[in-house]
This record gives C-alpha cells, sequence and structure tokens, in this order.
C-alpha cells in the first residue's frame, strides 16, 4: 500500500497515481482524498518517472488552498514543487515576456458602473431618453428633471441594473466574448417573442457597451490588467511567443469551477509544451457560475481533450454511508451529473434530523448543548447568505470574527458560521443548515438570473435549481457526523420537503 503523509491510499487512488494517461479527468466524491491522491501523483513522477521537479506545476484557485497544498507538497516530497492560481500563473508568463503592467483595482468596474448612471448619462439626452424608457417612464420635454426624479425614485432598481451589467460584464470577459458580439447579442434579443422585452433588452446592451468602453478606456490609458484580462494576455502572449518554463505535467485541483479562458490558457500550453494533463474535481460540487465557472469543462471533458481517460475517488472518509445515499440520491435530480457509486466505511442512523422549529435561536442552543455532551469538538452554522447569521445572534452569543462565534454557555465548542459557499472544501464534526424557507431569499434562493446574462454564459442548464442544488449537496457533505436541518414550520424549503421522504432522515415537528 502506498502511503502519502502517513496515510494509506485506496485502490482507486492507487489506480490513478499508476496511470500514464495523457490526459487525466479524475472524479472525486466529497472527502474522498483528492489532496492526498494529488499529493501521491507528484509524488511518484519525481521518484519512480525522474520527472525534475520544477517541471511540474500544480493550479488551485485560491491563495490559500494553493500555498496549503505547496506545504504538504513540501513535506512529502522535501521539493518546492511549483504551485499557482490561474493568475499567479499568468503573472508568471507576463513578467517571462517583460510586459509592463499594473493591475486594476476590483472597483474600479464598478465605480465605472454608478459615474455612468449618476453623470455621463445627465450629459447626454439620448441615454437619458432611453433609461427613462427602460423604466417606462413618460416621454416629456423635462427630459433633465424627470431623469434626476428617476435616480431618486428608482434607486433600489438601478443598483439592481448596475449589479447586472457589472455582472454581464464580467461573464462577457472571462467566456472571451469579443466587441463585436454586441451586435449577435441584438440580432439574438430580436428574436424574442416580446416586443417590449426586445426593447428592454436593447437598451439594456446600449447602456452595457456604453459602459465597456469606458471600462477598456480606463484600462488602456492607465496600462491596467483586471484578473480576466491577465489571462487572456498571458494565454495571447504563449500562442504568439510559445512559453520559455520547461512543463512535464500540469495538475489542476477544483476543475469543475473552470472558466473558458483558463481552460484557453491550459490548452495554449499544452499545445506549446506537449505537457501531460490531470485534472481533479467534482461535478456534484460545481457551485460558482455566477463568476464564469463552466461545468461543461468538466462534464465534456473527453470532447475537449480527445482519448483522455477518466477515474473516480468513490470512497469518501468523511461522511457516513447513510448519509452518502441521501445526499447521492438528491443530488442525482439533475440529470447532467455524471453517476458515481459513492461509498463509506462509516455508518450512523439518521445523520439528518429536520426540525421544523417556531424559534431557531432556542433550538440552535439545544442542538448544541446535545453536541457538547458528546464531546464534540467543532460545529458548523451555514446559511444560504451573510445576513442570515442575523436569525440565530442574541447577547448569549459573543462575536470573535467573521466567522468565529462563541455560545457562552459552551465556551469549549469551536463554531464557525459560514455561508455555503465559503464552506466548500472545510469540514466539521457537526453541521447546522439555517434558513431553509421557501422564500426569495431562503434556500433554494427564489432570486432568478436575468434572462440578459444567458447571452454570455456558455453552459445554459435547464433544470431549475440545478446549482442551487449542488449547492445544498455541498451544505451535506461538511459533517463529520449528523447534518440538523433548521426550518420554519409555515412555508420550508422544496429542498426539505424532499429531503423529508428520503430514508435515515429523522424528522422532529412543531405542532
Amino acid at each position: 500500500m502506498t502511503k502519502v503523509l502517513e496515510y494509506e491510499l485506496d485502490k482507486e487512488q492507487q489506480e490513478i497515481i499508476n496511470d500514464k494517461s495523457k490526459y487525466l479527468l479524475v472524479i472525486a466524491g466529497a472527502g474522498s482524498g483528492k489532496t492526498l491522491t494529488i499529493i501521491g501523483k507528484v509524488k511518484k513522477l519525481i521518484e519512480e518517472e525522474n520527472i525534475n521537479p520544477q517541471e511540474i506545476i500544480c493550479i488551485s484557485f485560491t491563495n490559500s488552498t494553493t500555498n496549503s497544498l505547496e506545504e504538504k507538497l513540501k513535506k512529502e516530497t522535501n521539493f518546492k514543487i511549483p504551485c499557482y492560481t490561474f493568475h499567479k500563473l499568468a503573472m508568471d508568463i507576463l513578467k517571462e515576456q517583460k510586459i509592463n503592467y499594473s493591475i486594476a483595482d476590483c472597483t474600479i468596474l464598478e465605480g465605472i458602473i454608478h459615474e455612468f448612471f449618476e453623470e455621463k448619462v445627465l450629459e447626454n439626452k439620448t441615454l437619458m431618453n432611453l433609461l427613462l424608457k427602460y423604466y417606462s417612464q413618460k416621454q416629456t420635454k423635462k427630459i433633465k428633471e424627470n431623469y434626476l426624479k428617476l435616480l431618486k425614485e428608482k434607486s433600489q432598481e438601478l443598483s439592481k441594473l448596475e449589479k447586472t451589467i457589472s455582472t454581464f460584464l464580467k461573464l462577457f470577459k472571462c467566456n472571451n466574448h469579443k466587441l463585436e458580439e454586441f451586435n449577435i447579442f441584438l440580432r439574438k434579443c430580436k428574436k424574442t417573442i416580446h416586443y417590449k422585452e426586445y426593447q428592454k433588452n436593447k437598451i439594456f446592451l446600449i447602456m452595457t457597451l456604453n459602459i465597456y468602453l469606458q471600462y477598456e478606456y480606463y484600462l488602456q490609458h492607465n496600462q491596467e490588467l483586471d484578473f480576466d484580462d491577465l489571462i487572456i494576455e498571458a494565454t495571447n502572449l504563449v500562442k504568439q511567443k510559445g512559453i520559455k518554463k520547461k512543463i512535464k505535467m500540469i495538475i489542476i485541483d477544483e476543475y469543475q469551477d473552470t472558466s473558458y479562458i483558463r481552460f484557453c490558457l491550459i490548452k495554449e500550453i499544452i499545445e506549446k509544451t506537449d505537457a501531460n494533463l490531470m485534472v481533479v474535481g467534482d461535478d456534484f460540487q460545481s457551485i460558482y457560475r455566477f463568476t464564469g465557472c463552466d461545468i461543461s469543462l468538466f462534464l465534456n471533458f473527453k470532447k475537449y481533450f480527445p482519448n483522455a481517460i477518466q477515474r473516480k475517488i468513490q470512497t469518501t472518509y468523511r461522511n457516513s454511508q447513510e448519509l452518502v445515499t441521501i445526499a447521492e440520491k438528491f443530488i442525482m435530480k439533475n440529470k447532467s451529473q455524471i453517476k458515481k457509486q459513492l461509498h463509506s466505511n462509516k455508518h450512523l442512523v439518521d445523520p439528518i434530523e429536520i426540525i421544523y422549529c417556531k424559534n431557531i435561536k432556542i433550538e440552535i442552543k439545544k442542538i448544541l448543548e446535545n453536541i457538547s455532551k458528546k464531546n464534540e469538538k467543532s460545529v458548523m452554522i451555514l446559511g444560504r447568505n451573510n445576513k442570515d447569521i442575523n436569525e440565530i445572534l442574541d447577547e448569549e452569543w459573543k462575536r470573535k470574527d467573521q466567522n468565529r462565534l462563541e455560545y457562552k454557555k459552551i465556551p469549549k465548542l469551536k463554531i464557525v458560521f459560514l455561508t455555503v459557499h465559503k464552506s466548500k472544501g472545510l469540514e466539521a464534526d457537526e453541521v447546522i443548515i439555517i434558513n431553509l424557507k421557501n422564500d426569495r431569499l431562503g434556500f433554494p434562493t427564489r432570486i432568478r438570473e436575468e434572462k440578459i446574462l444567458t447571452l454570455v454564459t456558455k453552459n445554459k442548464e435547464k433544470m431549475a435549481y440545478s446549482e442551487e442544488r449542488r449547492l445544498f449537496y455541498v451544505a451535506l457533505t461538511r459533517t463529520k457526523n449528523k447534518i440538523f436541518l433548521l426550518c420554519p414550520k409555515k412555508n420550508p424549503s422544496i429542498f426539505i420537503k424532499e429531503i423529508e421522504k428520503m430514508k435515515n432522515v429523522k424528522c422532529k415537528k412543531y405542532k
């Protein structure tokens, strides 16, 4: 048996380590030890295949996960293996080619959008008229007066519009769309059945195009690149001039969260270096579509890399078999997900407890008191939104920092509150999920994505709540033991109703 960081690898993990395929997709279930598999793979390449450690590059998605992986690799191999985020890799390529640039502040786009509506539109009667028309305001000769009134009365609607434009342009860039495509978008909008909807979309695109041109002018004038530009520019440099660094193996973690421009960068590096590629991820946990991540790059890996081999790590060391069965049945309602046979050697009767509660603050304290009797050390409280923490806090709680909480009656418990998005990759002894109500800001959220955004997204899932379902799956699989689902007696989440019907789910109701 192969050991990595003192852990024995299972049969599936060892098969991946020994696989010499040119392109390898590793589908790793939640809590299945994918990091150990990556480290084992690197160790094998260095010790048995005599590959220079500097000819291996590992990519993860955040600075913290990259730093953690680099430290573990150093501990196991005694070598400093190059570990990058995609942006750090792009910066290295630009540095190699001696390109001078500054990184744009991430708030610049939002600032330009806000200034556009508050100042730029006021200088242009045509734009003022268009925006008044967008909000179905009557056309009069007092254009400026009416527009100022609109700014005051429609501040919330305008804030929402600003956010939609910001999201549109970020998706536009990370999916590598070009300026001339605005005409294509307009033609697509003409196909809509409703004339009024077409007019609104047309005005939206005109406004967005104006803002995009201002944003790009700002970046060029100041010799700045935003984070998407870094990757696009690096890809163009590799395509035109190649890459000086010798690379034989590329390993990418969390590949389900790859965007199209990131994929293009890797594809170009492989074209120039003939490097092998291993990607690791879990399509069940793809939850960042709103930032431009494209799950189809994972689901259709063999389409992009012909003759690729697919392997799975299907033993979870975190969750019980009973929980695994429930979570898998739940996530597979999304028809496009890849079928797996996840299993665990841990067993736990009724790993999920649904509690219909009148008072969430009282109920959560009861749960914590029961958990403390079992000598469990860590508890994760998960909400759908940041503001969900306000549902539980009162004078008996102490907020240590943004995430860490202390319940004063049981100070020994390590308690954190996180949104489900921020919990990805983490685990705790016990997990409590709140805000499970059938509401616009509940879980699943009923905030509908603006239809106009489909113009700039490549992956268009048809099933309702497909990403929210994956998000709930992430929440369910954070626990080493039990999950407590706290929901209101009236109007509970549709996910709760679905889970309640499954086996091994304990349900506690208040009349």
